[in-house]
């Protein structure tokens, strides 16, 4: 199967790499403007469903010389976050402004990602159902037989072990350290528990987060024909990861400005996901 990445494989395609360069060139943002942002990211994936409750997390790391993050509280539903709403936090899970308490599992997942990988200003944590789906299944893996899936070769990580709840440091560290060893990788599996999804901007983030759960939805659809997926040819893959590369950040701001302004102008609408 041509997967998108092994676990255990540091090396990334040439493609990847200079996505990774690429990115991480961005202006510098304000804490309002991260706050909107998150906010909308939230409220956003509760409409589309990729919420769980009012578990999983969403943080953002500010700009600046401080270390400080924006984080959701434990017990606001996501449907109801609004910019200040959200939590600032230093590096140790104090909280600075807002009210309410940060999840363990949400201090020690975010705190140690953003550390692990300073590219990644965006860290979305979800229980989505397909993408969640892949994870319970023995070496699940995004298969790279459809262009959604593409998207991403070359930016996954699998960790293929599931060690409790992650409300230790210990835990924390070990879930960071795919990020600090393999800078490449954007989107981690998390076996029997859910994904991990970082980006350069809460939009970058987001975009990826929709895909991929459009993406594992795509193939699971697939497998239940009974048929054999239709895998790509990895020359194919890497001439269309080439293709939506060119633009893709374009794009990314693009489909997360018309989503926002969406749910800003109609908050009553009904998403078709």
């Amino acid at each position: 199967m041509l997967e998108s990445n092994h676990s255990g494989n540091g090396s990334a395609p040439n493609n990847a790499v200079e996505q990774v360069k690429s990115g991480s060139e961005t202006a510098p943002r304000t804490e309002l403007e991260d706050r909107q942002d998150l906010a909308h990211a939230f409220r956003l994936a509760e409409a589309f469903g990729f919420h769980e409750g009012i578990c999983n997390h969403f943080s953002v790391s500010l700009d600046g010389d401080a270390e400080r993050y924006l984080i959701n509280p434990y017990g606001t539903h996501w449907s109801e976050m609004q910019p200040d709403s959200l939590l600032l936090i230093d590096g140790d899970g104090k909280v600075l402004e807002g009210e309410g308490e940060v999840e363990d599992s949400a201090k020690f997942i975010h705190i140690g990602g953003h550390r692990a990988n300073p590219r990644h200003k965006a860290l979305l944590h979800t229980h989505m159902p397909y993408a969640t789906a892949l994870t319970m299944v023995n070496k699940g893996r995004l298969a790279m037989a459809h262009q959604t899936a593409v998207r991403f070769y070359g930016r996954i990580e699998y960790q293929d072990t599931f060690g409790g709840l992650a409300v230790s440091a210990e835990e924390g560290e070990r879930l960071a350290e795919t990020a600090r060893s393999k800078q490449h990788i954007d989107v981690t599996f998390l076996s029997s528990h859910g994904v991990v999804v970082g980006g350069e901007s809460v939009a970058r983030a987001f975009d990826d987060l929709y895909y991929l759960e459009r993406a594992c939805r795509q193939q699971i659809f697939a497998q239940q024909t009974g048929g054999e997926l239709k895998e790509l040819d990895r020359d194919i893959v890497e001439l269309t990861v080439e293709q939506i590369n060119r633009d893709i950040q374009q794009f990314s701001d693009a489909h997360f400005r018309a989503l926002s302004r969406v749910i800003d102008n109609n908050p009553n609408h009904r998403f078709v996901f």
